[in-house]
């Protein structure tokens, strides 16, 4: 009996101390989101920009400014999935 209950109190030990590993990778994680989400935000405002001189500029320009802009989109792209990837 003491032997279950001395088992019983060691699994309890392990899984409080995982919960509590997970809940502060969990915080970490949602924090981590939001950086990238900031981050992102600027990224689009960049891209809306670089559209809005892509549609206006003269035609040499607006090449170089859309792939610059592609880049960009894909870097966007890649920060979704991350976001993703963390909730």
């Amino acid at each position: 009996m003491e032997e279950a209950k001395a088992k019983l109190k060691s699994l309890m030990q392990q899984l409080e101390t995982e919960r509590d590993e997970l809940k502060l990778k969990l915080g970490l994680a949602k924090l981590e989101a939001r950086e990238e989400w900031q981050d992102l935000e600027g990224k689009m405002e960049a891209l809306r920009g670089r559209m809005k001189v892509v549609g206006e500029g003269a035609k040499e320009a607006s090449g170089d400014v859309a792939a610059a802009a592609g880049v960009l989109a894909d870097e966007i792209k890649e920060g979704f999935s991350k976001i993703r990837k963390l909730m």
